[in-house]
């Protein structure tokens, strides 16, 4: 690499972070570069070594579509104090990631994060995954399973084919949708995610809403649009009969999450979104799968009850 490419690619990454959400992340952020569809895009991440003694184990962990790798940080401390080394992606598409205009899919998706993991040199992978990270890592687990050891999924969505009860919204539609967002909204569906809404909460309110501020606005909710597109029309509920990973399911039973909801006739919305009756279902269908139920808990666990939480992974990795 010449001084001159050196110098240009430092400025370039310089002015890009300007842009980058104004989130702070718990540990320091990489980049590497993935080439898609005629574009050349960055993707974000976080590569945390062991804190206590290494078990020679790695953990990728895939945030859910309102999030970003920031929110995973409680996990990655007590996965690092455990021995592992944790990687924590931004998928494209979100947190200090680029936003490129693409075709958005769940395969796309999981090929870039084997990318990363090739990159990284790391050829067996725990893999935990919240809400619609949970329909990548389904994705990821079905496409690679040889690299994947142990799957962990959290509060996922997709557990249900929204297709089949959600009416069909146009991308211009879901596009001015997320074009007219505001904090508050950000705020009001978050709060739909807890049973009961608490200060510490409003940090991941903050994380969301920093879009807000970003130049790139405009790109960021047609980004938005189209991934709220990719978790409709790409279903993984008719294949998880097809994991041959150990599996854990951790389930917040208060969690009533729809994606569309607003969208739902109120005759049928109650039969939709029940997640005490949604995990059993799925347990049966991945075979040898194990079902940790938290009563009184929202759609995310990790945050809501962390020592609850920790203690169904840690006891499960074990």
């Amino acid at each position: 690499m010449t001084f001159r490419f050196s110098l240009l690619l430092l400025v370039l990454l310089n002015t890009f972070s300007a842009f980058a959400q104004d989130v702070a992340y718990p540990h320091p952020v990489k980049y590497i570069m993935v080439h898609q569809e005629r574009k050349t895009m960055r993707m974000a991440y976080m590569d945390v070594a062991s804190t206590g003694k290494s078990n020679g184990k790695s953990v990728i962990l895939f945030h859910g579509k309102n999030f970003n790798g920031a929110y995973w940080r409680d996990v990655i401390a007590f996965l690092s104090k455990a021995g592992y080394r944790v990687i924590v992606p931004d998928q494209i598409g979100w947190g200090k990631s680029d936003y490129p205009d693409l075709h958005y899919s769940f395969h796309a998706l999981a090929a870039t994060n084997k990318r990363l993991l090739d990159s990284l040199k790391i050829s067996k992978v725990i893999v935990i995954a919240h809400s619609m990270g949970g329909m990548l890592a389904t994705r990821f687990t079905l496409l690679y399973p040889n690299i994947v050891s142990q799957l962990i999924l959290e509060n996922p969505i997709g557990l249900e084919d929204y297709r089949t009860f959600v009416p069909y919204a146009p991308i211009d539609s879901l596009y001015k949708s997320e074009a007219s967002a505001t904090y508050e909204s950000y705020k009001k569906y978050q709060q739909s995610y807890y049973p009961q809404w608490k200060p510490e909460y409003e940090a991941w309110v903050r994380a969301q809403a920093a879009a807000l501020n970003d130049p790139r606005f405009k790109q960021i909710a047609w980004v938005n649009a189209l991934t709220y597109q990719m978790i409709y029309e790409q279903p993984v509920c008719y294949e998880f009969r097809n994991i041959n990973v150990p599996t854990l399911l951790i389930i917040g039973q208060a969690d009533r999450t729809i994606v569309g909801k607003a969208r739902v006739p109120k005759a049928i919305i109650n039969e939709h979104g029940q997640y005490p009756e949604l995990g059993k279902r799925i347990q049966q269908q991945i075979p040898g799968s194990r079902l940790v139920e938290l009563p009184g808990v929202g759609h995310i666990p990790h945050v809501q009850s962390l020592e609850a939480y920790t203690k169904a992974v840690v006891g499960f990795l074990k």
